[in-house]
């Protein structure tokens, strides 16, 4: 049986929120890198509590979770914080940097060989993730996806936020699972209720309608509709490809010495462009983890080459009419935003003779 070590929680929170400047103005970075594990620890941390508050999780059990990596760092500290072991199911493209940590750390990987058909690797780590569940008794799986304990662990993080700025005008969020977004924006609405949120997503991720495409860009974006993606939350969406990302993380770097991966290369774009549009308003955003997992891929000439990033990048958003009126290639907005699954089941409700179809699909 693990060991718990409750004192480890203390590394987690606490980060500073700093002012970044862009060419004409000015926007406001909370910097979870100055945490051990990054932004995803704090979701962490509460999925857990959580599940052991209800009875879902034992003491010393196993934790099985899907990962691409971020929530994986997370979910290590967490566990030997609260004395669970820790098994990941991650697939062939984890960094090298991560595999040699988790080892380090002492977490067991399951590695995925093969992604799926239609999900990519992250449905193909989610069906192993259901095997090895089956085959571990008194397994606990967090389901960063759906599980509303990942936004609720954002709840500090918000209160550290108004006690760190005067005020805020706009949210630039990026959306993997949904939940730092839903958890923050819960938070600050209660001070400032008429806050604008911005979604930041990934070209060829299907959250919020867009086609389900290969994407080199890992946490950010999703090949599956998670439920604590709060629709009803955002003004509207922007996304994001790689090429603009790498760019953005390389100038972000270059200018203020803060560096970090896609998440964090999205979201300065997105911030960016935001202060650069409306100078009198105030826009935060969240940069979820440092730079070191991606010195062989955003910050390695050779690898961006191969990967073709290198070129001409988007330097404003195209505008689209509608989520699904056409499919972005670099750099996208859209201020209408939609629940593709909810938009699915209106467009089946309103056929005729499939009512039934639609209402077994809510099911």
């Amino acid at each position: 049986m693990t060991t718990p070590q409750p004192a480890l929680l203390q590394l987690i929170g606490g980060t500073p929120a700093v002012p970044v400047p862009t060419e004409n103005s000015w926007y406001t970075a909370k910097l979870e890198a100055a945490s051990v594990a990054g932004m995803k620890a704090r979701a962490a941390v509460s999925m857990l509590r959580g599940a052991a508050a209800r009875g879902e999780l034992a003491p010393g059990a196993t934790i099985i979770e899907s990962t691409s990596g971020t929530l994986g760092l997370g979910l290590a500290l967490a566990g030997k914080a609260l004395g669970h072991p820790v098994l990941l199911v991650v697939d062939d493209e984890l960094e090298p940097e991560l595999r040699s940590l988790f080892s380090a750390y002492r977490i067991g990987l399951d590695v995925v060989r093969t992604p799926h058909p239609t999900g990519g690797w992250q449905r193909a780590r989610l069906d192993r993730l259901a095997e090895l569940l089956a085959a571990t008794p008194g397994a606990y799986w967090p389901d960063q996806y759906d599980n509303p304990d990942n936004a609720d662990g954002y709840q500090a993080m918000g209160a550290e936020i108004l006690d760190q700025v005067d005020a805020v005008d706009v949210l630039v969020a990026s959306i993997g699972s949904g939940g730092h977004c839903a958890g923050l924006t819960r938070v600050l609405r209660t001070r400032w209720p008429h806050l604008r949120v911005i979604g930041v997503d990934a070209v060829g991720s299907r959250i919020f309608g867009q086609p389900d495409r290969r994407r080199l860009m890992r946490g950010l974006g999703s090949s599956i509709l998670p439920r604590n993606v709060a629709y009803a939350d955002f003004d509207e969406v922007h996304w994001v490809g790689a090429r603009e990302a790498v760019a953005s993380c390389r100038g972000l770097a270059a200018s203020t010495g803060i560096a970090g991966g896609w998440s964090t290369g999205a979201a300065a774009l997105v911030a960016g462009w935001a202060a650069e549009r409306a100078p009198a308003a105030r826009v935060l955003t969240v940069f979820p983890d440092g730079p070191h997992r991606y010195l062989r891929t955003i910050y390695d000439d050779d690898w961006c080459r191969a990967n073709d990033l290198l070129g001409e990048s988007a330097h404003a958003p195209a505008e689209l009419a509608s989520p699904t009126g056409s499919e972005v290639t670099g750099w996208g907005r859209c201020a209408v935003v939609r629940d593709p699954a909810a938009e699915v089941m209106r467009v089946a409700d309103s056929a005729p003779g499939t009512t039934d179809v639609g209402a077994g699909a809510a099911g």
